[in-house]
């Protein structure tokens, strides 16, 4: 079974890759973008069986720093 889950910085946390990207976009002329927020894409193989609240298991120990991120779990 595949499981992908997203992790973003929660609203109101500095981003600095995500304004760094932001500032590189200008450079290379996109000056339409006026902000950036960049987070990671965690994709797992589990076992048939692994239940959400494993996986939400994983997500809160070690996917994620949930003192600053948020996460959502996707069942593919």
């Amino acid at each position: 079974m595949k499981v992908r889950v997203d992790v973003m910085l929660k609203t109101g946390v500095l981003d600095p890759q995500g304004e760094a990207v932001r500032h590189a976009l200008g450079n290379l002329g996109f000056e339409g973008v006026e902000k950036v927020r960049q987070g990671k894409v965690i994709e797992l193989d589990v076992a048939p069986g692994t239940s959400e609240e494993q996986i939400k298991d994983m997500c809160e120990k070690l996917l994620a720093n949930t003192v600053i991120e948020n996460y959502a779990i996707q069942v593919l």
